[in-house]
């Protein structure tokens, strides 16, 4: 079989005179748009009429009307089609599938810190309500309210111990314990522990952490523990107006209302049980004990900064055996003395005792160490949710009577807790969520007025209808 390109002729003289005699050459449309869908051929509208004739004869060796090559020209054009959405088909799934993990890993994060923050605030009102129930029941049956702070105070010798546990289970580059210590130590000073750092930057504040416990303590003999944890939490109201003093820190007329507040509430607690002398040498000796603790954080910021986990460890480790090396001989004349009860080591209730060490032990390591897992503000909330915790353990056991001016004195000191819980930026982030609200608002009323706008457009319509249907009708 003679192919067509083989019939066609090889020379341009062959044809010349035809071309002579050629002026137009009309094209079939059929033709026309096959020869501009082929890939191949250039579109013969744009081609001189020697070039025409030469594609049209087969000159070239391609020959538009042979339906083999066209069938070959378009399954190359539909495989390639394939390929291309099937590319773009694996392409979606894939964005599909990193999205879905993105979203998955992020759920998880924000599940995860979230149920940590959750089982911290529990651990952290457990071991504080413990605490100073315990601590109630021990001072309320013994009168050794220094004697049990120096025991308690002792125990913070084991926050190191701890921390380092963590850092052997938690950290790639692992270190000695002496090692990890004197790296630790370096926000004391280069030369290690001398007597003269010990002197300086860690007595003052072990005689503030002293007196904060024993006032407290001594506040437990008079009042409730309720009325005992809900005043302690004005400690954070006194922060701010010292630190607004001292270290000049940014003036916040939220954190002034709050501070007013848990004035106000001290108030209407020593109002509560009418004025008796009692009560209000407990809620004086609570509000001092607040007050120590205040000046205690202060200092700490003011001397030694924001301290790291490692340096915070080593602090109260060193507090606790400065304690329990220093303060030692303190309790013993007390109790021979008789400025506190003298009892056998047998008649002690040492249950009680080390429960409530062992608890403030907790509650300490979680207040330094429990920004890890969660926030700040969470750990805080801990603190307060014990106020309703102790409420209602005092209230099974009938040692306090909820009157109308004790729970308003106990909510306005809670609220005002919380109201310091509130950023600095607070201001700044509320005008950005309203806009973040107002954005999501908008595609809906557009999609409300665009209904609307349709259901005016169809009655008129329908009214210009009926109008073009009625001369009809006539």
């Amino acid at each position: 079989m003679i192919k067509p390109s083989d019939m066609s002729p090889r020379r341009l003289s062959d044809i010349s005179p035809e071309i002579r005699q050629l002026k137009s050459l009309v094209i079939d449309e059929e033709l026309n748009e096959e020869l501009k869908s082929s890939r191949s051929v250039e579109y013969i509208n744009n081609a001189s009429i020697e070039e025409r004739i030469l594609r049209i004869t087969g000159y070239y060796g391609y020959v538009p009307w042979n339906a083999s090559l066209r069938e070959e020209d378009q399954s190359g054009s539909e495989k390639v089609e394939v390929k291309v959405e099937t590319e773009t088909v694996k392409s979606g799934c894939v964005n599909r599938l990193q999205r879905l993990r993105c979203c998955l890993c992020t759920t998880a994060v924000v599940l995860r810190r979230a149920l940590w923050g959750v089982a911290m605030v529990i651990c952290i009102c457990a071991s504080w309500t413990g605490c100073t129930q315990l601590a109630k029941i021990t001072v309320r049956r013994l009168n050794v309210p220094f004697t049990l702070t120096w025991f308690s105070t002792s125990w913070n010798c084991a926050i190191f111990p701890l921390y380092y546990l963590g850092h052997l289970c938690c950290s790639k580059d692992r270190q000695s314990p002496k090692q990890r210590f004197r790296e630790c130590c370096q926000f004391l000073g280069d030369d290690g522990l001398p007597l003269r750092m010990l002197l300086s930057r860690v007595a003052p504040f072990g005689v503030l952490w002293t007196l904060t416990s024993y006032l407290y303590l001594q506040g437990l003999r008079r009042i409730p523990a309720t009325d005992a944890c809900a005043l302690f939490c004005c400690s954070r109201a006194f922060v701010f107006l010292i630190s607004w003093i001292v270290l000049r820190d940014r003036f916040m007329g939220v954190r002034i209302v709050a501070a007013i507040l848990a004035i106000g509430g001290i108030v209407m607690m020593t109002y509560a049980d009418g004025f008796h002398s009692h009560s209000v040498i407990g809620i004086s000796l609570v509000v001092a004990s607040a007050s120590t603790a205040a000046i205690y954080k202060v200092l700490f910021k003011l001397v030694l900064g924001n301290a790291k986990l490692g340096e915070a460890a080593v602090y109260l480790t060193v507090l606790g055996g400065a304690n329990l090396v220093f303060i030692s001989a303190v309790p013993l004349i007390l109790l021979l003395t008789g400025a506190e009860d003298f009892v056998s080591p047998r008649d002690l209730p040492w249950p009680s005792i080390c429960g409530m060490s062992a608890l403030l032990l907790v509650f300490n390591f979680l207040l330094n160490f429990g920004v890890l897992v969660t926030l700040p503000t969470l750990i805080s909330l801990g603190v307060v949710l014990s106020v309703p915790v102790n409420a209602v353990i005092d209230r099974y056991m009938c040692e306090i009577q909820l009157n109308s001016v004790r729970i308003i004195a106990v909510s306005i000191i809670c609220l005002g807790f919380l109201l310091l819980l509130l950023p600095e930026d607070w201001d700044q982030c509320l005008p950005h969520l309203r806009s973040m609200l107002h954005k999501r608002e908008e595609p809906q009323e557009c999609a409300r007025d665009k209904h609307s706008e349709t259901l005016h457009i169809r009655p008129r319509e329908a009214k210009n209808c009926n109008a073009k249907t009625t001369p009809s009708v006539h």
